[in-house]
């Protein structure tokens, strides 16, 4: 048995602090194709549930001021895998639609000699983002050296 008496393991949804909420729910429903599964409207206590295929993958709070704080402990960056590097591709082109910031130029790998990668962007406050294919990412392309594409961006 695992530790802590827990038989199976997985991440469920993720928390986000937008300062807008209508414009963040039109960012994740163009770039994730996401369904508004459930939503608070009220003064003061807005927020959303997205997900897809009956599955809550982020919740959505508008309750913050300012852009996200890359320089402070808390999450480093929100990560999604799709099947193929096509899917990645064409996430790109819908986030360049939308003016989406990027770290690195297109589709770059995980790492050196890697075969797994995808693009990292900020949503439009600031946070980090990938979209990743396990497979297909051109390992002669690696932004950095000795360290994990996604890891110091």
């Amino acid at each position: 048995m695992d530790m802590a008496g827990t038989k199976t393991l997985q991440t469920g949804h993720v928390g986000v602090n937008v300062t807008d909420l209508e414009r963040s729910l039109a960012f994740y429903r163009a770039v994730f194709g996401f369904d508004v599964m459930a939503e608070g409207k009220e003064d003061g206590r807005r927020w959303a549930f997205l997900g897809r295929d009956d599955r809550m993958l982020v919740a959505l709070w508008q309750q913050s001021a300012g852009s996200f704080a890359t320089d402070r402990p808390g999450l480093h960056h929100l990560s999604f895998q799709v099947e193929t590097i096509e899917e990645v591709k064409a996430a790109e082109d819908v986030l360049r639609g939308l003016g989406a910031g990027f770290a690195y130029d297109g589709v770059v790998p995980h790492g050196e000699h890697g075969t797994s990668g995808g693009i990292f962007f900020t949503d439009p406050d600031g946070i980090r983002l990938e979209i990743y294919a396990p497979t297909g990412a051109d390992p002669a392309d690696a932004p950095t050296t000795g360290a994990p594409t996604c890891g110091f961006f």
